[in-house]
């Protein structure tokens, strides 16, 4: 990433040292995930979704510790995978809204709610910005070569309400928790980057 492009890392030492931790990123772009994962303090485990896990980039990804989700049901191997990677003490990044978009956080999927009550691990809030802004001229999907990408951590939060509760309002109201705190953090970097 930094002989790509140049990022900027604003907040890394939010992110803590030690135990499991969630990164929960917003995503606009397909470099995002990649660029996170070569900027982050600690190594990161994405949750991706299984069709990338193709040719020789299938073998790749398992080796550098990313996780297959089936977008299309409820992937258990890969709800187990990810809970393990907390239980362990890992780093798991995930783009709350499930896939790429506007990168605004408006529209949340359960699936970290889920995550970050189930496993207890904070959450802090990652803002890639930079990545969707231009388009090269030399390679149209990706930003222009030595262009600044910002990458910017938030504070860390917990998702629960304390109760310790797993329903469905439960996880709801985690939800909406999440997405106020990911959308606070956003407009926040966007002030502090100038985007």
């Amino acid at each position: 990433m930094y002989g790509l492009w140049k990022p900027r890392v604003l907040g890394a030492w939010r992110v803590p040292a030690a135990g499991p931790v969630i990164l929960a990123v917003n995503h606009s772009h397909n470099i995002d995930g990649p660029m996170l994962m070569g900027t982050a303090p600690r190594p990161v485990h994405f949750l991706i979704k299984k069709e990338a896990f193709t040719g020789p980039l299938g073998p790749f990804l398992e080796g550098i510790g990313q996780l297959k989700v089936d977008r299309e049901s409820a992937d258990r191997a890969a709800i187990t995978a990810t809970l393990g990677v907390l239980e362990r003490g890992g780093v798991l990044g995930i783009f709350p809204e499930g896939t790429r978009g506007e990168g605004d956080f408006a529209s949340l999927r359960a699936g970290l709610a889920y995550f970050a009550v189930r496993s207890g691990a904070p959450i802090v809030p990652v803002a890639v910005l930079g990545s969707a802004e231009r388009r090269s001229r030399l390679v149209r999907g990706l930003p222009p070569l030595r262009s600044r990408v910002d990458v910017v951590f938030g504070d860390a939060f917990e998702a629960g309400d304390g109760s310790g509760r797993r329903t469905r309002k439960a996880l709801d109201e985690a939800t909406v928790r999440i997405q106020q705190r990911l959308g606070a953090h956003l407009a926040d970097a966007k002030r502090l980057t100038g985007r």
